[in-house]
C-alpha cells in the first residue's frame, strides 16, 4: 500500500470550505483535471479518468458534521481518501487531503500524485475564494 498526503491552509471558515469541496455539481471545479464524477446515485458515483479513458464505481461520502469527505473504488480495491478540514485560529482553516493506493498499478506515482494533490488543493482554494467574495458582495 502506497499512501500521500497533502495539506494547505485556506482563508475561509471551515464550512464555507466543506461545502465548497462537498458539492458533488462542483467536484470538476477542484478535482485534477483528468478526473469527472457523475454524481449518480449518491453515495455511489462514477469516476472518469482521462488517462486510461475508464470509468469506475466509486463511492462517495460527506460528513458534515466531522467535515470530511471519503471516497474510494466500489468494485475493486485499487484505492480510498478522505479530506478533512479543521478550523483554525483567524477564521481560517486547514485542508487535508489523503490517498491510500492498494493496487501498484492505479497508483500514478510519488510525483505526480503529489502534484495532483497540490495543484487540487490550490483550485479548491480559488473556488472558496470566489464563494465567499461572491457571498460577501
Amino acid at each position: 500500500m502506497t499512501e500521500y498526503e497533502r495539506s494547505r491552509t485556506m482563508p475561509a471558515q471551515p464550512e464555507h470550505v466543506f461545502d465548497q469541496a462537498a458539492d458533488l455539481n462542483q467536484l470538476d471545479a477542484w478535482l485534477p483535471d483528468a478526473l469527472h464524477v457523475n454524481a449518480g446515485d449518491p453515495p455511489a458515483v462514477t469516476v472518469h479518468e482521462d488517462r486510461t479513458d475508464e470509468d469506475t464505481s466509486a463511492l462517495f461520502r460527506a460528513q458534515r458534521d466531522q467535515m470530511r469527505l471519503e471516497w474510494g473504488t466500489r468494485d475493486q480495491d485499487s484505492y480510498t481518501g478522505w479530506l478533512q478540514v479543521a478550523g483554525i485560529d483567524g477564521g481560517a482553516s486547514e485542508v487535508t487531503v489523503h490517498l491510500s493506493f492498494f493496487d501498484d498499478a492505479h497508483d500514478p506515482g510519488a510525483a505526480a500524485v503529489r502534484d495532483a494533490l497540490d495543484t487540487s488543493l490550490q483550485r479548491l482554494e480559488e473556488q472558496v475564494r470566489l464563494r465567499v467574495d461572491n457571498a460577501a458582495g
